[in-house]
């Protein structure tokens, strides 16, 4: 796979180059594909690099190679036909393409209108990691409880994902509806901390527990991919007790020192994914 124009700059403060972010794609493929496959993606694309306008890439563009497996989707008023990520090259296509940043859907392309993955972000209103630190243990106490295991993951922003594998046997509706009722409920036990307004003007300061992007057709970063941000942050899993240490914070790794973390496998086996009835029974009985 052909790289053009490989020298141009994407991001401007650390010259690094289209060819930096596909030699990225190709070192970090063994660890990034296995969370984009089967998946729609939506592109984050900075042709001009990051500090030039950006776009959001749904619809897989003709000229791309047949190789590419691509997914198509209803939507309102018609279809949409999504990339799918199933081998480095397309990888590689895509840093091409300035896709600087892959967002993945929470169902796979034979299940579309089934999640396996329930995403929680935890959204801070100023770069204050220590909030979200605690909003992140607040959420995996109340989760465990429910008898949903949950694994972290740096944003490459201000903020941390909590994500719960699920079993697939409920629609994009009903996990958003689960997941807004689990942070109603962990937002009314610290009102000075956490709120789920999506207004910001109604937020107070406050940390926002988002998870809107639980719904059909919203996608949230994939694992390992990398933000438009100076420095070239990723998006990256780690361990509860990495969360911990005073290093850390949402752009602790980036494009240079992410594979040793990656290499580590912090999520640990894929996990099971878990059926929400007898957790929508259990915070039932907490609300």
């Amino acid at each position: 796979m052909e790289v053009h124009r490989p020298d141009k700059v994407l991001f401007p403060e650390d010259g690094l180059t289209k060819a930096d972010l596909a030699d990225y794609h190709r070192s970090v493929a063994r660890y990034l594909l296995p969370q984009l496959r089967g998946r729609p993606l939506m592109l984050e694309r900075h042709p001009d690099g990051i500090d030039g306008p950006r776009f959001m890439q749904k619809d897989t563009p003709e000229h791309y190679p047949d190789w590419v497996r691509r997914v198509e989707v209803a939507k309102e008023g018609g279809t949409v036909v999504h990339t799918v990520a199933e081998d480095t090259a397309t990888l590689v296509l895509l840093a091409d393409q300035a896709a600087v940043t892959l967002h993945r859907w929470q169902s796979r392309a034979d299940r579309l209108d089934h999640p396996d993955r329930m995403v929680f972000d935890l959204d801070p209103p100023t770069d204050d990691f220590a909030a979200v630190r605690r909003a992140a243990h607040q959420l995996r106490e109340l989760l465990d409880s429910l008898g949903l295991p949950s694994l972290p993951m740096t944003t490459g922003s201000k903020g941390v994902h909590i994500i719960v594998a699920l079993d697939g046997r409920c629609d994009h509706d009903e996990v958003r509806g689960f997941a807004r009722a689990v942070a109603d409920t962990l937002a009314e036990a610290h009102p000075e901390e956490l709120t789920t307004a999506a207004r910001k003007d109604a937020r107070g300061g406050r940390l926002y527990l988002d998870v809107q992007r639980n719904g059909y057709a919203q996608t949230a970063v994939a694992p390992y991919s990398v933000r438009a941000r100076p420095g070239a942050p990723v998006a990256t899993p780690l361990t509860w007790a990495q969360l911990d240490e005073p290093e850390t914070h949402a752009r602790r790794w980036t494009v240079h020192n992410v594979l040793e973390q990656a290499r580590a496998r912090p999520w640990g086996p894929a996990p099971r994914g878990r059926s929400l009835a007898p957790a929508r029974r259990k915070l039932d009985t907490l609300r």
